[in-house]
């Protein structure tokens, strides 16, 4: 029974305790956790590092596989809603899903939520050298590593601060954004009718893309507005959460989805021949638009858009290992450490845990860390929605918090959807997320479960606005 108990509650002078970490500071509305969310999803990053990827595989038909994964994510964020008002912890969704559902459900999700953040930073980082390449030529590998660097050091500051560095960088990116829809659109080769048509262009002419190619590239449309999530590890920053944590995640997938949908649309239209379309070089469209001042113009903005999105991501993530590190999932000298603030009130230890080894994996197989972020992202979106079956139970039932609508039909249509698309993905990332996941369950079986009273105990932050 053990499995099921309620979450311990930190008391307010937790942080005055030897040896125990102090309480993060409540200092962000909706503005300031909008713009930090929002620059994580980095709709700029998305569309010109990880939307090329898509135009590869799918061509015409790659709007189409982003419309679908945004209706999934819709329904993935009203899980997040409601979940995170319900239990507003810098842990995200191991804590929620962990108190409604379970401490080894909760487990799990961590492992998931931990291969995510410590691998999409570095996914995001590599792409900066192709863009600084009007100005200089970089090693990808390398310039992702200083950009992993650099974004640690800004996470050691304090978070006020890097709301207003990340929502300047926000301005240029969505600047970028918006011209590449407006030079797309008008130079449009094709009508909107194209977009509801799979084709792209192949060696040996042209190839239809049907419904089974879009399922198989699922997990990458998904993670292209992932970062939403974010408004979940920052909700015991965010001031009243039961209501602003719920307004920022779905203030953010509106914004980010249209930020990135727009311009997608008009590459996908706009593209000179299906050859161009295919290959997914937006710099070189934008050249052939406009000019290259333009286009440099363009790629600054998005090395600096990929650079915003590493500080937010440092950001968050430490915020989840600083949340496990109080929950006690590891030996204690571990615990202790990731619990540490610095004088910014930023969890130094854990910044410098997600970022060192963020800048190591740029130096590993982009594709291998795409497939497996994708799988890890399809795992934790469905386990948020097991989570989001339990949320109206015993004491949850009445609590107050933000509630989606249609519960439980759209959490049963997200799990269905997500296990369903998980046997699509890619073999070698499956076995991959799945060798992870058995590795952390032999821990918990192990370590964690057989000490009940003194590890992976899930605590919430106690607040009198909450």
């Amino acid at each position: 029974m053990t499995d099921t108990l309620p979450p311990q509650v930190a008391s307010p002078a937790a942080g005055d305790t030897a040896g125990s970490p102090k309480k993060l500071a409540r200092s962000l509305g909706v503005v300031g956790g909008t713009l930090l969310t929002l620059s994580c999803v980095t709709p700029a990053s998305s569309l010109f590092v990880i939307v090329p990827e898509l135009f590869n595989s799918l061509g015409t038909f790659t709007l189409m596989s982003i419309l679908i994964g945004t209706v999934i994510c819709i329904a993935v964020a009203f899980c997040y809603s409601e979940l995170g008002t319900l239990v507003p912890s810098a842990g995200g969704e191991y804590a929620m899903v962990g108190t409604l559902a379970g401490k080894f459900t909760g487990w799990l999700v961590f492992i998931q939520s931990l291969i995510v953040v410590m691998i999409v930073p570095s996914l995001i980082a590599m792409g900066t050298a192709d863009y600084l390449e009007p100005i200089i030529h970089l090693d990808p590998k390398w310039a992702g590593a200083a950009v992993m660097l650099a974004a640690t050091v800004a996470g050691l500051l304090d978070l006020r601060a890097n709301a207003w560095i990340t929502g300047v960088f926000l301005v240029l990116e969505v600047v970028a954004c918006a011209v590449v829809a407006f030079l797309g659109f008008g130079h449009s080769e094709r009508g909107v009718s194209s977009l509801l048509h799979g084709t792209l262009a192949t060696d040996s002419g042209t190839s239809s893309v049907g419904f089974a190619a879009i399922l198989a590239a699922m997990g990458t449309a998904l993670f292209v507005t992932q970062g939403f999530s974010t408004a979940i590890y920052l909700s015991e920053e965010l001031e009243n959460p039961r209501k602003n944590v719920a307004r920022t995640v779905l203030w953010t997938l509106g914004l980010s989805t249209a930020i990135i949908l727009i311009p997608v649309a008009a590459i996908t239209m706009g593209a000179p021949d299906l050859k161009a379309l295919t290959e997914g070089d937006i710099s070189a469209l934008v050249i052939g638009w406009s000019n290259s001042a333009v286009g440099t113009f363009i790629s600054l903005c998005i090395a600096l858009a990929i650079i915003n999105a590493g500080i937010v991501m440092v950001i968050q993530n430490s915020r989840v290992l600083f949340a496990s590190g109080r929950d006690k999932a590891w030996p204690e000298p571990v615990n202790k450490a990731f619990g540490t603030l610095n004088k910014f009130s930023a969890p130094w230890i854990s910044t410098l845990a997600v970022g060192v080894p963020g800048a190591a994996l740029c130096f590993v197989g982009q594709d291998l860390l795409t497939n497996i972020t994708g799988v890890a992202v399809a795992a934790l979106y469905l386990l948020v929605a097991v989570g989001a079956l339990f949320s109206r139970r015993g004491h949850h039932k009445d609590a107050p918090a933000w509630r989606q609508p249609l519960w439980p039909a759209l959490p049963i249509l997200v799990i269905v959807a997500l296990a369903y698309t998980l046997t699509k993905l890619d073999t070698t990332a499956l076995l991959w997320t799945l060798g992870i996941t058995v590795a952390a369950g032999l821990y918990w079986a192990l370590y964690l479960r057989p000490r009940p009273e003194t590890r992976w105990v899930i605590t919430l932050p106690e607040d009198e606005r909450v």
